[in-house]
């Protein structure tokens, strides 16, 4: 009893704590931090009347925070950009997933594309493990409530299968990050960019807290599939001890004869002698 219980309420807290850190991930922009050495860049730039107008108005001169939905400017916005307040009170910018397609999409290469279809996934993967979390809930409370084996068994799986779609996820977030950087070369990406933007130091990146929470969240599930696995085990095993000990107090019964045919002596006396006269 003990076992089941201990490993079963760990199980639900980390998978509390794991949809916890998925929603606030999924939701919040702190994937990529790009920051901008603009200081410098403006006095090399002094002069240059062109170039420093495009220093206040292109974005990828600013500090920014890249998320999944936004990009928000955590201290100074671009000029002539139409920018909207986000849910943490940031200037932010809607990633454009082309959805349905467009002008600009017609013109996209094949590289373009595959780096497209890989950001669409990994939100259709975050959805879908949200969906999968959804049915384990029910899955969970069942087993728990009926300590049913079965259910809890169930609700494992699901789990498990939450991580992987989430890891997924996180793989193609990556393989994004690897396409915008390293493989393509049209005016949209790493390639185009200004080349006082790329001279060491004036560009940095960093992981997030949105992208650590994520894979924390990945992690937490994991945990949580295999204590529900384990707690399954658990009450497998206290089912068959309880079984046994049932058994124990059962007695064998057989049928009275005596009382069956209807023998006189089978009942207790007392017993009378007659006489018949001799």
């Amino acid at each position: 009893m003990a076992c089941s219980a201990v490993t079963l309420s760990l199980a639900t807290i980390a998978a509390v704590v794991a949809v916890a850190c998925l929603a606030i991930a999924f939701g919040t922009d702190n994937w990529y931090e790009i920051r901008v050495n603009r200081t410098f860049i403006r006095e090399r730039l002094e002069g240059n009347e062109i170039a420093l107008k495009e220093l206040e108005e292109d974005m990828r001169y600013f500090n920014r925070d890249e998320g999944l939905f936004r990009i928000c400017f955590p201290d100074q916005k671009p000029l002539n950009v139409k920018t909207y307040i986000s849910p943490v009170q940031t200037e932010c910018v809607n990633i454009d997933y082309y959805i349905p397609d467009n002008e600009i999409s017609d013109t996209f290469s094949d590289t373009r594309w595959a780096r497209l279809h890989m950001a669409r996934s990994v939100i259709g993967l975050y959805i879908t493990a949200f969906f999968l979390i959804f049915l384990s809930f029910f899955t969970g409370v069942a087993g728990c409530w009926k300590r049913s084996h079965g259910n809890v068994v169930a609700t494992g799986l699901l789990e498990l299968l939450v991580s992987l779609v989430a890891a997924g996820a996180m793989g193609l977030w990556h393989g994004v990050n690897y396409f915008d950087y390293q493989k393509l070369q049209d005016k949209m990406s790493y390639f185009e960019w200004p080349d006082i933007l790329k001279q060491p130091g004036q560009t940095k990146y960093y992981h997030g807290w949105s992208y650590i929470l994520a894979w924390i969240g990945v992690g937490t599930n994991l945990i949580s599939a295999i204590l529900f696995l384990c707690g399954a085990r658990c009450l497998r095993k206290e089912k068959k001890i309880e079984q046994a000990k049932n058994m124990q107090y059962l007695m064998p019964v057989y049928p009275d004869k005596r009382q069956q045919y209807g023998y006189g002596y089978g009942y207790p006396g007392p017993y009378y002698q007659y006489s018949y006269g001799y």
